[in-house]
């Protein structure tokens, strides 16, 4: 005998969202209030109106569909747009339940993180946020570079060019300068 899941997406108290194809199918109340949507206006809209520039869908959505397959768990952080064009920074989780598209059916689970959106991070291009929060998840640039389909080579490249960009030496100063900004 199976029980019944007792709760519903509305009744979750984080923001959240269920996605077929990157369209809001479905989202609760917690979800609208972070965007400052009302929940009927993104029903059924794209999550492109979410992001600063169409350009980080995309990144993001290449990035995603290589590594939520097959059921996996995933999640980044980055930065998002409310509907009064306001920048904050965001973890999302996200989990597939179909094994081939990991678009199919979706679940996501948006965080906002007190990290201020300074100039100098929006003076980084979407690319270089995305190396630097995956740098400052721990993550080497092997994996880095597996995580965004780039080289390797490519992804050193990218965090060199990011220390200098915001005056550091190395990774750990960077990690440091991003976690304080």
């Amino acid at each position: 005998m199976t029980a019944a899941f007792p709760f519903t997406l509305s009744d979750m108290p984080v923001p959240m969202v269920f996605a077929t194809h990157r369209i809001i199918r479905d989202c609760n109340a917690e979800f609208a209030r972070l965007f400052g949507y009302d929940r009927a206006d993104l029903i059924n809209g794209s999550l492109a109106r979410l992001y600063p520039a169409i350009a980080d869908f995309v990144r993001t959505g290449e990035m995603w569909r290589h590594n939520l397959p097959g059921g996996a768990v995933y999640y980044d952080e980055r930065v998002m747009a409310d509907a009064g064009g306001t920048r904050f920074w965001c973890r999302v989780h996200g989990r597939t339940r179909d094994p081939v598209d990991p678009f199919a059916w979706a679940l996501y689970c948006f965080e906002p993180i007190s990290r201020p959106v300074s100039r100098k991070t929006l003076s980084l291009t979407g690319r270089q946020r995305q190396i630097l929060t995956l740098v400052a998840q721990g993550k080497t640039s092997a994996v880095i570079a597996e995580e965004t389909g780039l080289s390797r080579r490519t992804v050193e490249a990218h965090r060199l060019r990011l220390t200098r960009a915001v005056g550091v030496e190395n990774s750990a100063q960077l990690i440091a300068w991003f976690l304080s900004e």
